[in-house]
């Protein structure tokens, strides 16, 4: 494995924007490049570190709090993190950044008609049922980053696309060393 500094990738942006399918083609290749990342994604997260909490601000605030708190262990000791989480506030977002080391704040950024477009498991069509209580987009607001430093639009862009901004952004920032032709 390669040695790099710690980073933190925050992916923001609502249900079904991309960010789950960009962590993950992310890591794949920043591993096959030998380096040291871990990805954290709101779903996995949910099902250990944070399984107690809810959905209420308070305990969304609270979730990104605990990751945070694991991003700043990661990042400061020479590990790269994707965090791909909704994160729908602007204040727990910036304690992100204040927390970890290197951050990087990513809009995956889609329209919310597109997102719910996209929706497999039908958690929007709960949600404008009521079944879903605080549910960002459509019951609880989402405070879109004001001065991200990568904005993927993923109606408008392809997943190979917005993954190489990213590792050209990484490369041209020196978190990652330039990709070796083969």
């Amino acid at each position: 494995m390669q040695r790099q500094p710690g980073f933190t990738l925050w992916l923001t942006g609502f249900s079904g924007a991309g960010k789950t399918t960009i962590a993950t083609a992310l890591e794949q290749q920043l591993k096959a490049r030998g380096l040291y990342i871990e990805r954290l994604d709101g779903d996995t997260v949910r099902e250990g570190l944070t399984r107690d909490l809810g959905f209420s601000k308070e305990d969304r605030d609270k979730n990104i709090e605990r990751v945070s708190y694991v991003a700043k262990l990661l990042s400061r000791n020479g590990v790269g993190v994707i965090a791909a989480f909704i994160s729908p506030y602007r204040e727990a977002r910036q304690k992100a950044r204040q927390a970890c080391t290197n951050f990087i704040e990513v809009h995956v950024n889609a329209p919310l008609e597109v997102c719910m477009a996209r929706d497999v498991k039908g958690l929007y069509a709960k949600a404008l049922a009521g079944e879903i209580p605080n549910f960002t987009g459509v019951s609880d607001p989402y405070e879109a980053p004001e001065a991200p430093e990568i904005t993927l639009n993923t109606d408008r862009e392809s997943v190979e696309s917005c993954t190489a901004r990213v590792l050209e952004y990484l490369e041209t920032h020196v978190f990652i060393p330039l990709e070796q032709p083969v």
